[in-house]
């Protein structure tokens, strides 16, 4: 049977977090180490040895060893490339077990793989009815079949932990398969699935990005975006991870400005603060008597004058007075949630008042 049409992955899978070569020009570094990165369906990567010193490249089809048996997978990195991303994502080698590299995958590999592939879909969709069945509560996000069709990694999300040693007796018993759990977060979820983000792109967790750290509600705050929750979310559910791209930007920017947004005393009233723009170095005010005027910009150059007019006992006139509604400012009257509702606060322990052993004293009037 040919398979010359077969690829790697289907169509619910399709390169997914890619990797960029940036020695693509450069001399072949394959020799100068034998890790290579091997990438499976969607998101998941793992490390090989190349014991037998085979010609691999960049979008090699090849046949791994696992433990037991074998997965059918796809080069990603080699050389010196593959050695640094070894480096940099594995805390501890020395406890890393380096499988070695069995040879490039045939037709007879890719039409296996693609048999296997085609029942994960219905296994999926079963496995959930199980884990419902026995009351567990977990959610099944997808299942990733092996090479040689014989096991499957069931990824599931959960709040906390499960004990799912019947529901893996349950699998093994009804798919007749090797059952491997692996938890996932909700932004492991968005990558697994994909979709578009806000932005129009794809998402970034399912085109490129892999690792997920923590974001917190202080990056929005810092880079003066808006505190509503609900625009502030991304697909799944958590804190954009793109609030983290350009915050080194906004910190060193926030240095030119005032430590505290204060009152500006003018000759048209008191300016209340609103928002900032770090990027453009400029500070949104408003008169407080005079809501009907709008707000209007001012430069951070200009506000330190001010303040320092101020501290003198002088009221400046304002010139660069532009006439706008508050609504322009594109957050104001968007407060309906707070954004740190993301982030688990933890539980205020109570404190226990110690008894007191005293014996508490009657008092008595004079006549008594």
């Amino acid at each position: 049977m040919s398979c010359a049409g077969c690829t790697l992955n289907n169509s619910s899978t399709e390169d997914k977090v890619d990797v960029y070569n940036w020695l693509n020009d450069l001399p072949d570094t394959s020799n100068q180490s034998d890790i290579v990165e091997v990438k499976f369906k969607s998101t998941r990567r793992e490390f090989y040895k190349n014991t037998d010193s085979m010609p691999l490249k960049r979008g090699s089809i090849i046949v791994v060893a696992t433990s037991p048996g074998h997965d059918v997978g796809e080069v990603t990195l080699t050389g010196y490339l593959a050695e640094k991303q070894f480096e940099r994502k594995v805390k501890n080698p020395r406890r890393y077990l380096l499988n070695p590299i069995y040879r490039k995958a045939t037709d007879n590999d890719l039409i296996v793989l693609q048999e296997a592939r085609s029942n994960e879909k219905h296994v999926m969709i079963r496995a959930r009815k199980l884990a419902t069945e026995l009351g567990l509560e977990m959610k099944i996000a997808d299942v990733e079949y092996r090479g040689d069709g014989k096991k499957a990694i069931f990824y599931y999300i959960s709040d906390g932990r499960v004990d799912f040693r019947e529901l893996i007796r349950h699998y093994a018993h009804e798919f007749r398969i090797k059952v491997e759990m692996k938890q996932i977060g909700a932004r492991q979820e968005a990558g697994l699935i994909g979709g578009i983000g806000s932005c129009g792109r794809e998402l970034c967790c399912s085109s490129w990005r892999t690792d997920f750290s923590s974001i917190s509600s202080d990056a929005a705050q810092k880079q003066g975006l808006s505190p509503s929750a609900q625009r502030m979310a991304g697909a799944c559910g958590k804190l954009k991870c793109c609030l983290l791209y350009e915050l080194d930007s906004y910190i060193e920017a926030r240095q030119e400005f005032p430590e505290q947004l204060m009152y500006l005393e003018t000759a048209k009233g008191l300016a209340k603060p609103l928002k900032t723009d770090y990027l453009k170095k400029e500070i949104w005010f408003s008169i407080a008597e005079d809501i009907s005027s709008g707000a209007f910009p001012l430069p951070v150059k200009e506000v330190k004058d001010i303040i320092q007019q101020n501290k003198r006992g002088i009221k400046p006139e304002i010139k660069q007075l532009v006439e706008k509604g508050t609504d322009e400012l594109g957050w104001q009257g968007m407060n309906d949630e707070r954004i740190d509702r993301f982030e688990k606060k933890s539980p205020r322990k109570k404190k226990i008042r110690k008894k007191s052993n005293r014996t508490p004293i009657l008092k008595t009037g004079k006549n008594q």
